[in-house]
């Protein structure tokens, strides 16, 4: 991988036939949350063995009804595992999971796939704690939905050695339609960083313009459709467009909580490098104020029902 952007091969194609030979990876999954129970989905729906830990175990009844093995503790779902995905919401659930239970389990040498939206400060800690346990460490942040997820149509930002990159690259390229290396441990963390200030602030400015139209006396339905089908709509925007419209914030795609939680992030990590990021700031209050009224769990297209508030 070169630092541009990879698709995963064509099915059936040659270079596809030859990975055919580790279609049959033994994967553990922890953490399945509306990103990881798309992930694990997608990955049981390959025919490779899946063995899925949750917290909340009732979060795998479905998958196990779709052919994953549930495991009692995150130790056992990685222990003899040929590859182990984890995905987590923020660095305390990373450290209670993966170092506190899961590591008990890790096979000496076993690629650690990480999808964790963390600092990438945490992420070169990480990978080097997993570095001395005997495992690696692939940073591989996601980016789309959890419909995108589930059909396996994700970008995914890799980062670590790039040895341990290409030794999962089967698993990587059947969970995104895109895969792009981004360089050492890190790195991947910094660029899913870079994408959600740019969400959270065009999501933001989405549930602003909506109170606005409404504060005209514009149906707020109308203004979304006409939103959606202008020059500044995009993916994001459509996406989040529909759940305005309909008020339907639950189940979230994306939690509010979680988007406060990465400008953070973002913030802390601009600040280390004598950088400001002013609109993230304002964003971030924004949405802490949802989180304040309540909406932490919904999605974060709430922020149409905050904007225009004061």
């Amino acid at each position: 991988m070169s630092g541009t952007t990879e698709k995963a091969p064509e099915k059936g194609t040659e270079q596809g036939a030859e990975k055919g030979t580790v279609r049959n990876r033994v994967i553990g999954f922890v953490g399945l949350g509306v990103m990881g129970a798309g992930m694990a989905g997608r990955l049981v729906e390959t025919g490779r063995t899946v063995r899925v830990y949750n917290r909340t175990a009732a979060k795998a009844a479905p998958l196990v009804a779709a052919g994953a093995v549930a495991a009692a503790t995150a130790a056992e779902a990685v222990r003899g595992a040929d590859a182990v995905v984890v995905s987590l919401a923020d660095e305390a659930a990373v450290e209670r999971v993966l170092f506190g239970d899961a590591l008990k389990g890790l096979a000496p040498g076993t690629p650690v796939i990480d999808t964790s939206t963390v600092t990438p400060a945490f992420a070169r800690r990480a990978a080097l704690r997993l570095a001395e346990a005997g495992a690696r460490r692939v940073e591989a942040c996601v980016l789309g939905n959890p419909l995108q997820a589930r059909a396996g149509e994700m970008r995914v930002m890799a980062a670590g050695e790039r040895a341990d990159v290409e030794s999962v690259r089967d698993v990587l390229e059947d969970l995104g339609q895109e895969l792009r290396y981004f360089g050492g441990a890190g790195a991947a963390a910094t660029m899913k960083l870079v994408l959600n200030v740019l969400i959270g602030a065009e999501i933001a400015a989405l549930a602003e313009a909506v109170a606005l139209g409404e504060s005209g006396g514009l149906d707020r339905a109308d203004v979304l459709e006409c939103v959606g089908g202008s020059g500044v709509s995009s993916m994001v925007m459509t996406f989040r467009a529909a759940i305005m419209r309909e008020r339907r914030y639950e189940p979230a795609a994306f939690r509010t909580s979680l988007m406060a939680k990465d400008l953070r992030y973002a913030i802390d990590l601009a600040g280390g490098a004598a950088a400001g990021l002013p609109l993230a700031e304002r964003v971030l209050e924004i949405v802490e104020r949802a989180v304040e009224g309540g909406d932490g769990d919904r999605d974060l297209a709430v922020l149409a029902e905050h904007a225009g508030r004061g």
